[in-house]
């Protein structure tokens, strides 16, 4: 059992550690769902993959420039045309 503490301005309880470890809540995200027999929290449990097509683009921006820079000293690059035979 536990009894709502003062903290601050809002109020909250503490959980025992054999509880939180128990209902997988260590570490986690926690939601809040009210229901008519009081407040159920429970972890989030995100999608896999959920941010996956945001992250590429931010990566594919992030490199572009680094990958166009390189193509760019590739294409400038002219040590190999010494021993290229004409």
């Amino acid at each position: 059992m536990a009894t709502l503490t003062k903290i601050g301005n809002s109020q909250g309880i503490r959980i025992p550690k054999p509880i939180i470890k128990q209902a997988k809540l260590e570490n986690a995200e926690i939601e809040f769902e009210v229901r008519k027999e009081g407040l159920l929290l429970k972890p989030v449990r995100h999608k896999p993959r959920a941010n996956w097509e945001e992250n590429i683009e931010t990566v594919i921006q992030n490199e572009k420039r680094t990958v166009d820079e390189a193509l760019i000293d590739e294409l400038l690059n002219d040590d190999d045309l010494e021993t290229w035979e004409w």
